[in-house]
C-alpha cells in the first residue's frame, strides 16, 4: 500500500507516475502529425485518467484540463485515483503542446505532478506571466516586477558573461511582440517556440545543453504550476503570477481562494512539499525522444523527479506487450 509518512509520499509512487505518462505518450503519439489537435488531446487525456484511477491514492486535480462546466474529465476540482491510500494533490497536462503534436514538431510531451494535499497551487485555468532561470544563481537574480532588461543584464552578470550570450525562450505569441523587442534591444538572443512551456522552463535548467538561460512571457497557469513543480524537483527559480484581467476570471479565482488577483506566486507557493514529476515524450525533443513504435514493441523515454531527495531518473522503457496500449 502506498502511503503518506512524515518523509512526504511512498517513493514507490515516484515510479508508478511513470506508466501514466507513458500510457498518455503513446495515445497521443498514435496521431502525431495528423493535424487534429482535439482527437490528440482526448486520447491522451482517456489514457492517463484511466491509468491513474489504477493508483492506489484518493487524488484531486488542481490543475487540469479546464474547469468542470468546461472539460469532461480531468477537470480542476476531479477526484482520481482508487480511493485509497494518501490524499494528494494533482497537476496534468496528458498532452502539453497539442499544436505540436498534431504538427509532429518537438518538444511535446505528457506531464503529471504528484505533491500532498494542499501543496500545489488551486487556481483557475487562465494566463499566467512567469519568469524562470536554472540552478546556480543567488536567490531573486530575476524579478518579474523588473523590466526585461533588467533580469536579462542580472542573468548575464551572475553567469559571468556579455547580454550577447544570453539566450531568452518565448512563446511565439502577438502578445509577446513588445517583450520580444525588449529582450533583443539588450543583444540577447531568443528562442521562440509555437508551445510547450512546460519544456521551455525545464529548458533553462541546462543551458549547455539546450541553449536556453531564461524564460519570460506569458502562458498557460497550468503550465505554470507544473513548470514550478519540476523546478522544485531539479533546481531553479521561477515566479508567476495569474492574469485575472476580468471580474468573471477574479470572481473564479476567488472561489479557489485566491483573494489577491495581483500576486506575485514564487516557485514554492505554486508548489510545496514533497513533489513528484514525470514527464514522457510525445514527440522528440531538446528534453525528451518522442514515443517510437517498432514492430514488436513501442519505445519510450521519461524523466521522473522527486523534490525531498532532488533525484532525477531518466526511463527508456520497451515495452513489448503492445496489448496494454
Amino acid at each position: 500500500m502506498l502511503k503518506a509518512t512524515q518523509a512526504g509520499l511512498d517513493r514507490i509512487l515516484t515510479l508508478e507516475l511513470v506508466r501514466v505518462t507513458e500510457r498518455a505518450a503513446v495515445a497521443a503519439a498514435r496521431l502525431r502529425g495528423r493535424g487534429d489537435e482535439k482527437a490528440a488531446d482526448q486520447v491522451a487525456v482517456d489514457a492517463m485518467r484511466s491509468e491513474l484511477n489504477r493508483l492506489p491514492i484518493r487524488g484531486t486535480v488542481v490543475i487540469g484540463e479546464g474547469e468542470r462546466d468546461e472539460a469532461p474529465m480531468l477537470y480542476i476540482g476531479e477526484e482520481v485515483g482508487a480511493g485509497e491510500g494518501p490524499e494528494v494533490d494533482i497537476a496534468l497536462d496528458p498532452l502539453e503542446g497539442t499544436t505540436i503534436c498534431a504538427k509532429n514538431l518537438p518538444n511535446s510531451l505528457a506531464v503529471i505532478a504528484i505533491a500532498e494535499r494542499g501543496s500545489l497551487l488551486y487556481a483557475p485555468d487562465v494566463y499566467m506571466e512567469k519568469i524562470a532561470v536554472g540552478p546556480g544563481y543567488p536567490e531573486g537574480i530575476v524579478d518579474l516586477d523588473a523590466p526585461a532588461v533588467e533580469n536579462i543584464e542580472a542573468l548575464a552578470k551572475a553567469k559571468g558573461v556579455p547580454v550577447s550570450e544570453i539566450t531568452a525562450c518565448i512563446l511565439d505569441r502577438p502578445r509577446h511582440a513588445r517583450l520580444i523587442e525588449e529582450v533583443r534591444g539588450t543583444g540577447a538572443a531568443i528562442r521562440l517556440i509555437g508551445d510547450g512551456d512546460v519544456a521551455g522552463v525545464i529548458h533553462t535548467t541546462d543551458p549547455d545543453e539546450t541553449g536556453i538561460d531564461i524564460y519570460l512571457g506569458i502562458g498557460g497557469a497550468p503550465e505554470g504550476v507544473l513548470a514550478a513543480a519540476a523546478l522544485r524537483c531539479i533546481g531553479g527559480q521561477m515566479q508567476g503570477r495569474l492574469q485575472l484581467n476580468t471580474e468573471e476570471k477574479v470572481a473564479r479565482a476567488a472561489k479557489m481562494g485566491i483573494a489577491d488577483p495581483n500576486k506575485v506566486y514564487r516557485m514554492d507557493e505554486m508548489a510545496r512539499g514533497d513533489v513528484l514529476f514525470a514527464a514522457t515524450g510525445v514527440t522528440d525533443g531538446n528534453l525528451l525522444s518522442g514515443v517510437k513504435f517498432g514492430r514488436e514493441q513501442i519505445s519510450t523515454h521519461t524523466i521522473v523527479m522527486r523534490s525531498s531527495s532532488q533525484t532525477v531518473r531518466e526511463i527508456i522503457a520497451r515495452h513489448q506487450d503492445l496489448d496494454k496500449f
